[in-house]
């Protein structure tokens, strides 16, 4: 009776974009389709990988290699095809997020990086749209609604936004990303269910959104904690007198080189390098558990985070190439080891996947 014919249909005049089809996109799409909610919007530019299958659960086995939007779509439209998908085969940016954002009523934040985040967030305060987030890593997920202009004025002080929670993005590479960080598969199903269901509510209008309350949830021991969050008054973007009145560079925000790596080297010519008389030392900067499961033979382990204090194990002489999962970590770690005074030093581009994919095959892969 809270929903009746009246909330069924504000569902299906309703209207959802999704910031990414991945871990937490996936149950968010086929609840929202299957709640019959009219109109849902996809973000996204990626294909669908193997790696991704253990907690990308609106994809199957079949959809590896095409693209996400294509594969969620066909999904949606298995559940309900009543439901309109538009698909945005594009990355979300300060170039085109206005135009995408502003014809939705919600928008549910599914990224897995800083600077989409803080591109999220921003262009929410400024369209005035309710911002729905989730994020998860390893064992932990935490949600919550940023929405300053909320209209009922519950919350004391003001709805915060994300910048009033993390004014400051962390240091690039300290946080990794769920793919070489590992999460586990059934946490984004979770944590995308509870962000389907503040989209619900807030479609409907009904219930008592998570706004000015962050949600955390720790599955290994099976409990919910909430805190409270305040708008920040010296916030720029929400605050009373906000420097951010449009969007900016949020890679640059976000410390992220924009540029490629200058000196990258591909699997097979590394491959070629490794048999020839005067081999690289191949330095491994991914976590042990990760060596546990693949290894490229001879290589040097060296976790990223000891880098800094294990550096005098290398010799600054001898050429360099280092690696780790997909090679966002081991560009870090070739930055770092240029200014220690190393001078050849190159990344193995697409990191240890690629290796696998273009050079040994039957290794074991994640």
């Amino acid at each position: 009776p809270e929903v009746g014919m009246d909330g069924q249909l504000a569902l299906k005049r309703g209207s959802v974009l999704l910031i990414g089809a991945g871990g937490l996109g996936s149950p968010l799409a086929m609840y929202l389709a299957a709640a019959g909610v009219g109109r849902i919007g996809i973000v996204d530019f990626d294909v669908v990988e193997f790696s991704n299958l253990q907690r990308q659960v609106i994809h199957g086995t079949a959809d590896v290699g095409r693209s996400k939007l294509e594969s969620a779509a066909e999904s949606i439209a298995a559940i309900n095809p009543h439901v309109v998908v538009e698909r945005h085969d594009a990355y979300l940016s300060s170039a085109n997020a206005m135009e995408i954002v502003t014809g939705y009523d919600v928008v549910v934040d599914g990224t897995d990086n800083f600077p989409t985040r803080y591109l999220v967030n921003d262009v929410c305060v400024l369209l005035g749209k309710p911002n729905v987030y989730g994020s998860i890593f390893r064992f932990d997920g935490q949600a919550s609604v940023f929405w300053p202009t909320a209209p009922d004025g519950s919350v004391e002080g003001g709805a915060p936004c994300y910048r009033c929670l993390y004014p400051e993005p962390p240091p690039p590479g300290l946080v990794p990303s769920c793919a070489e960080g590992g999460v586990l598969g059934i946490l984004p199903g979770i944590i995308g269910l509870i962000q389907a269901t503040e989209a619900v509510k807030l479609l409907l209008g009904k219930g008592e959104p998570l706004v000015g309350r962050l949600m955390l949830y720790d599955a290994l021991n099976m409990t919910f904690r909430e805190l409270k969050i305040r708008r920040d008054p010296t916030c720029p973007v929400c605050g009373d007198a906000p420097t951010i009145t449009g969007l900016i560079d949020y890679q640059a925000f976000c410390g992220v080189s924009t540029q490629a790596f200058d000196a990258e080297i591909d699997a097979p010519a590394l491959a070629a390098l490794l048999e020839g008389d005067t081999p690289p030392v191949l330095v491994d900067v991914r976590e042990p558990h990760e060596a546990a499961i693949n290894r490229i033979e001879g290589s040097v382990l060296i976790p990223l985070r000891d880098l800094p204090v294990r550096v005098q194990e290398l010799d600054p002489s001898r050429p360099v190439v280092v690696h780790c999962l997909m090679g966002a970590r081991s560009a870090e770690a070739c930055q770092f080891l240029r200014g220690a005074g190393f001078g050849d030093v190159r990344n193995l581009r697409g990191g240890i996947r690629a290796w696998v994919e273009q050079v040994d095959p039957s290794m074991a892969n994640y």
